[in-house]
């Protein structure tokens, strides 16, 4: 799938595909080259696709690899009649795309002040920029423990984030000391799982904080990120303000962050 050729904008880059792997019917990965000059906070997101009838067609994918990883990885959705994911899904390996090069975004751990915990709580692909942040020395020297949910509407779905924590330990700058201060809490809300409902029900209930025995939410001690569909992100938003966290950005850091930018 090699973009047709056209001068390009300034502002994007062409880049090979090194790996494709389909996760489920619905969502894939892959990873590409990385150009040399370029430079991004584990977190953020770039803009990235291919051509179309010799224009770019693009849209915001969030780098699911840290800042010092040598290539770019990505998690994406399959829409069989979606502008972009429609003919992405069909990339193989050594084909061409078309990587952004101004990444931008909130979810950075600049954008919070000093906290104990980093809860990063996420729902289907909103997953992305987390498997960025839990492999960047940096979170852990910023933050003593990290809580990673992911909630997704079936078992199958969350293959993606289990693989990550499961090959996390084989990681080159992290994987001594990360799985130990890394806590996982994975659930469903369309099928029967072991931790079934949610997000926002799971803490409200309290049910997190229960199987995952930790301490509930404390705006002096903890720091959350939120990435996921504009519900959650809403919802989850009305809970801990509640509570006392102030939303953070790149010009004000505070106690939580969100990225409208990945809403699915």
């Amino acid at each position: 799938m090699e973009p047709e050729a056209v001068n390009l904008p300034k502002t994007l880059t062409l880049e090979k595909v090194q790996d494709v792997q389909h996760w489920t019917e619905t969502l894939f990965s892959f990873r590409t080259t990385r150009p040399s000059a370029f430079r991004f906070r584990s977190g953020e997101f770039i803009m990235l696709g291919l051509l179309k009838n010799g224009k770019p067609l693009l849209r915001a994918y969030s780098v699911a690899s840290p800042h010092w990883d040598d290539g770019l990885n990505f998690y994406s959705i399959k829409v069989q009649d979606g502008p972009l994911t429609s003919l992405l899904q069909h990339i193989k390996p050594t084909d061409e795309i078309l990587i952004g090069k101004k990444p931008t975004g909130t979810l950075v751990i600049d954008n919070l002040i000093p906290a104990k915990r980093l809860f990063l709580l996420s729902t289907g692909t909103g997953i992305a920029p987390f498997a960025s942040l839990i492999r960047d020395p940096d979170t852990y020297d910023k933050f003593d423990r990290i809580i990673l949910t992911h909630t997704c509407r079936n078992a199958k779905e969350l293959r993606y984030g289990e693989h990550l924590l499961d090959t996390l330990d084989q990681d080159p700058l992290v994987g001594e000391f990360a799985r130990d201060r890394i806590k996982y809490f994975a659930s469903c809300t369309r099928e029967d799982y072991v931790n079934s409902g949610r997000i926002t029900t799971l803490m409200e209930s309290k049910e997190l904080f229960e199987k995952l025995s930790i301490e509930d939410l404390n705006s002096e001690t903890d720091a959350i990120m939120i990435c996921g569909s504009m519900g959650m992100i809403d919802d989850v938003r009305k809970i801990i303000e509640n509570v006392g966290f102030v939303e953070g950005s790149n010009a004000t850091p505070a106690s939580y962050v969100i990225e409208k930018a990945f809403a699915e």
